[in-house]
């Protein structure tokens, strides 16, 4: 049987230079605190 996988996608605006950052992620809460802690580096 095949597993049914579920992602979030979300979209954050950087208060810093209004740039816009979209992800995906099976644990928003933990990739919220992520990005708020500076652990997300953005790829260009």
């Amino acid at each position: 049987m095949t597993e049914l996988l579920m992602y979030h996608v979300y979209i954050l605006k950087s208060l810093k230079d209004f740039k816009l950052y979209i992800g995906r992620t099976d644990d928003l809460k933990r990739r919220f605190a992520e990005h708020k802690n500076g652990k997300v580096k953005s790829k260009k």
